[in-house]
């Protein structure tokens, strides 16, 4: 999109015309073609816009920065002087920086234009399926929408990188209903580069819908007990999420993260490889430039349980004098085990299937506590019954050290592809 390419070059010159010694911008435009389902009928469509400029400046190590959603000329030369005003009454910082010359590029994936026939034709049969197959779930909303992106990042270095993606996404959320007997809501995600298989067949989409029915006849544990933790795909990401918190900016900076002292030793299971890849050709949700302004790059965060760096931006580096990494994490990709779910299931002497985690944010420790939904229960290698909400605690560096298990199986959900992974001593209360 020229047009982007001119208000980034506008935006980078008005910056620099206010006399700031280093500047940055970056523009992000996107199109959203969106098909909304409600109690299983057709509810929306829609077509939605939304830009966003983010202006930066240095000055004597001062930093200023705002961003805005009015491109025209005035807005953003307004813009640019306020960021100049911040930057005159900021406190210095000499980590402040801006990402070095490289080599102009522009990067392309997926499609320009979605095609909404399809689009259509992949919810009507979407729903067809759950009628035919789930008569007692219940589709409280469906969403399916194609999102055309273009991200332009121009600095006073000479940095001209630009990309432009394209994207489906779509996201069901549910629950089941069986005489007065419910289960609790769940939903399911991905991400696709086209439409060439289902909807329902996606990701775990199909799955999570089952295991919707079944839980209806949830029943309640009671009792305490230490003992083994099988985590679903979906359940993973998050958890991988939260770790990687200690591993980025904040705790470093602080200088509390959890694995600080941590590099080339081992931080999970020996048999745990977990990269993030945002450029791979296997990722239909990835990104080709950072926040901070550098060409994106594949990496491996986690090689067979030890950590191989962490995920500090320009900024972090630079304040703890720890090397940048060449992505910001995300995107992250679990390499497979050798061992069947079945064969994982079947080896849990007392533990739980987790299939999703809802909790507040770990403490700085990596202490964590949160509720086990959509989760069964397992004893002597069989999954005995869905239960209804249990707690469950434990530290986050703990868990992903005592893992001992993963399987050969993975969900690919376009943002992430994951295996089922076995953990131990895992504190879980029932009511």
């Amino acid at each position: 999109m020229e047009s982007g390419r001119k208000t980034g070059e506008y935006a980078l010159k008005a910056l620099e015309q206010t006399g700031l010694e280093r500047s940055a911008c970056s523009l992000k435009i996107s199109r959203t073609d969106e098909m909304n389902v409600e109690g299983g009928k057709f509810s929306l469509l829609r077509t939605t816009e939304d830009v966003s400029l983010s202006m930066s400046g240095i000055e004597k190590g001062c930093r200023g920065s705002i961003t805005i959603n009015k491109l025209d000329r005035d807005s953003i030369d307004a813009a640019a002087a306020a960021v100049r005003e911040m930057a005159e009454s900021s406190q210095p910082d000499e980590a402040n920086d801006i990402s070095p010359m490289q080599p102009e590029a522009h990067f392309e994936k997926g499609p320009e234009k979605p095609d909404l026939d399809l689009m259509f034709s992949r919810m009507d049969s979407f729903l067809k399926h759950v009628s035919n197959h789930y008569p007692t779930l219940i589709m409280e909303q469906a969403i399916l929408d194609f999102t055309s992106s273009w991200k332009y990042s121009f600095n006073s270095n000479g940095v001209r990188l630009s990309s432009r993606r394209g994207s489906y996404s779509f996201m069901p959320m549910f629950t089941s209903k069986d005489g007065s007997d419910t289960s609790s809501f769940n939903y399911s995600g991905v991400s696709l580069l086209d439409l060439n298989r289902e909807l329902w067949a996606c990701g775990s989409v199909d799955t999570l819908m089952r295991q919707s029915t079944e839980q209806v006849r949830s029943r309640q544990f009671k009792g305490r007990f230490q003992g083994e933790m099988i985590i679903t795909p979906d359940c993973l990401e998050d958890l991988v999420s939260l770790m990687s918190m200690y591993l980025s900016d904040y705790q470093l900076i602080k200088g509390t993260s959890i694995f600080k002292d941590s590099v080339g030793s081992r931080v999970a299971g020996s048999g745990l490889t977990l990269r993030s890849l945002p450029v791979s050709d296997e990722m239909a949700h990835g990104y080709f430039i950072t926040s901070d302004g550098f060409t994106a790059q594949n990496s491996t965060v986690i090689d067979g349980g030890v950590l191989q760096g962490f995920l500090l931006s320009l900024y972090g580096s630079r304040k703890t004098g720890l090397p940048r990494a060449v992505n910001q994490g995300g995107c992250y990709v679990i390499d497979p085990g050798e061992r069947s779910l079945a064969d994982m299931i079947g080896s849990v002497k007392r533990g739980i299937l987790l299939c999703r985690f809802s909790g507040g944010m770990p403490s700085e420790s990596g202490d964590y506590s949160g509720v086990a939904k959509n989760s069964y229960y397992i004893e002597d290698g069989r999954l005995q019954y869905p239960v209804k909400e249990m707690m469950i605690s434990g530290n986050i560096r703990e868990l992903f050290l005592n893992i001992s298990g993963i399987s050969s199986e993975r969900i690919d959900s376009g943002g992430s592809i994951l295996p089922w992974v076995l953990t131990e001593g895992v504190s879980i209360l029932g009511q």
